[in-house]
């Protein structure tokens, strides 16, 4: 009886280990509900985009204006991110302290450890 119960406790912590990996993902359309943590959003990206001033914006959830979330890439760090219009059309997740800018859930990136191909 003891082996079985060492077996099962065993099986049970595994599959806990293994659900921690995703967990505190949220979708793109959830962002909003998670102002102010460190969160990682997951979802397609639906477009990339550089302003007249060098920032690119990842848009999740829809086109510009119609998205529902974004990741902002200032000029001063686009260097680190030579392959960012490959992100259109892929799943990858974001990783970072969400914040509201103009009404619209957004996380800054400045290092390419915060971006997941998935």
């Amino acid at each position: 009886m003891r082996v079985l119960y060492n077996l099962l406790s065993v099986v049970f912590l595994s599959f806990s280990l293994a659900n921690s990996v995703h967990a505190g993902e949220i979708t793109p359309r959830d962002a909003a509900s998670h102002v102010g943590e460190q969160s990682t959003v997951v979802g397609v990206v639906s477009q990339v985009s550089n302003s007249g001033k060098g920032t690119t914006f990842i848009n999740f959830g829809g086109r510009f204006p119609n998205h529902v979330f974004y990741a902002v890439i200032f000029r001063k760090n686009g260097h680190k991110f030579p392959s960012v219009y490959t992100y259109e059309g892929q799943t990858i997740a974001i990783t970072g302290t969400i914040e509201l800018y103009k009404g619209k859930p957004q996380i800054i990136l400045t290092s390419p450890d915060q971006v997941q191909v998935r």
